[in-house]
């Protein structure tokens, strides 16, 4: 059986949505002759803890641990946090926040971190992949980014043991859509470019998790052409088994996920108020962290006593509100964003309600699998319910995203 080691900062226990696509993966690739082994990091700092996710860790993995060297803990004591509490990401970059002690921390995380303010954790992990290289074989590196920076340590697998490397690109790299709104300096964005130039030149395949960010890739490097392949983010087909339905007397729109000040749909709270006007009780449900502009929108539409923001949750326990809900809230950030919940969105069978401006990957995705239909930010009309009230979902199109399938696919290219 051949060997792969799968870089990814996010590993459980941390609770970020990025650990689910490593974490499937890894379970599945012994079913295709590849033994994984885990490089990861030894504490993150920044997410919530979600501990039901280490029993999902395979028994006999390797998993290679080291230290972050992160500057959240010293970014909490900034701005006045304690070291133990909850940091979230739309609040770390929320516009809504004016003192100055937030514009300096976004100033500094945004132009002196290249390239993402994980990029400590580079240092001690090739030390650690370093001593373990050489005493044990591997056949290939697959790093998963964001951070972008753990491509930085694939790179240099590659370089040093001459050991075929596969960045994996979740989210675009230098204009990612968290630097939206914000200003990085020449020299920064120089840098930053450099290495992403660098990596992908280097890699052996990139693989990119839309084809929408796939074709941006191959107009900005055409060396690209012939290299890349998209493997979808995907679902876990066992994560909706022995789901139990609940009765209700009202409907439930849920979002589950981070949203932030820039996905906000203002018009859509707008036709959720009609609609409570008509008789239809619609509620709002939030899993997650939700940015301060989108909460003042749902304060203006007189919506508040009927939105619940519960938090984080534990990922087991997410799949079952998702299936206890009438409608699921997609918020597309760009036009190469497919938001990962979507695949489990789709599989949970429900009636989907998306906005995206030119998101054409995600509106095909509904469109195919008849689940709903994706909206204009600018969409202004009262009549969205009455639009997705056609839904009917099919399956077996939806299945196609099984993360099983997906491994499948990663094992072929890992094969080439």
């Amino acid at each position: 059986m051949k060997k792969v080691l799968i870089v990814t900062y996010f590993w459980p226990p941390s609770g970020k949505a990025s650990v689910h696509w490593p974490l499937a993966i890894v379970k599945h690739l012994p079913k295709f002759d590849w033994a994984p082994i885990v490089a990861t990091v030894d504490e993150d700092n920044f997410s919530e803890k979600d501990l039901s996710l280490l029993k999902e860790i395979p028994k006999n993995l390797i998993e290679l641990k080291s230290k972050a060297n992160d500057p959240f803990n010293f970014y909490k004591k900034f701005i006045g946090k304690n070291k133990d509490d909850a940091l979230s990401a739309s609040e770390a970059i929320s516009l809504e926040n004016k003192s100055l002690r937030h514009k300096l921390s976004i100033w500094i995380r945004m132009n002196l971190f290249v390239p993402d303010a994980r990029v400590g954790w580079y240092f001690s992990a090739t030390k650690m992949i370093s001593k373990y290289l050489k005493k044990n074989k591997i056949d290939a590196v697959v790093t998963i980014g964001p951070p972008h920076s753990t491509h930085l340590i694939g790179n240099f697998v590659t370089n040093k043991f001459n050991i075929p490397h596969y960045p994996v690109l979740i989210d675009p790299w230098v204009d990612i859509v968290y630097y939206k709104n914000f200003k990085r300096s020449k020299p920064t964005l120089k840098i930053d470019n450099y290495l992403e130039e660098k990596i992908l030149d280097e890699s052996t395949k990139s693989i990119f998790v839309t084809k929408t960010t796939e074709t941006e890739y191959h107009k900005k490097y055409k060396f690209l052409k012939n290299k890349t392949e998209v493997l979808p983010w995907g679902y876990n087909e066992e994560d909706f088994k022995k789901i139990k339905l609940k009765k209700k007397k009202y409907s439930i729109i849920l979002h589950a996920g981070n949203i932030f000040d820039y996905q906000n749909p203002k018009y859509f709270w707008k036709a959720i108020a009609l609609e409570r006007k008509k008789g239809n009780d619609l509620r709002l449900r939030f899993i997650g962290t939700v940015a301060p502009e989108i909460k003042k929108s749902i304060e203006n539409e007189g919506l508040t006593n009927c939105t619940e923001y519960i938090g984080f949750l534990p990922f087991n326990q997410i799949h079952s509100e998702m299936q206890n809900a009438d409608y699921l809230l997609v918020c597309a950030s760009e036009p190469r964003h497919v938001p990962g919940k979507l695949y489990e969105y789709l599989r949970a069978g429900k009636t989907i309600i998306a906005f995206g401006d030119n998101n054409i990957e995600v509106g095909n995705m509904i469109k195919s699998a008849n689940c709903g239909k994706i909206f204009s930010y600018n969409y202004s009309k009262k009549d969205i319910f009455k639009i997705v009230k056609k839904s009917k979902p099919n399956l077996q199109e939806i299945k196609k995203y099984s993360r099983l399938n997906v491994t499948k696919k990663l094992s072929k290219i890992l094969n080439s």
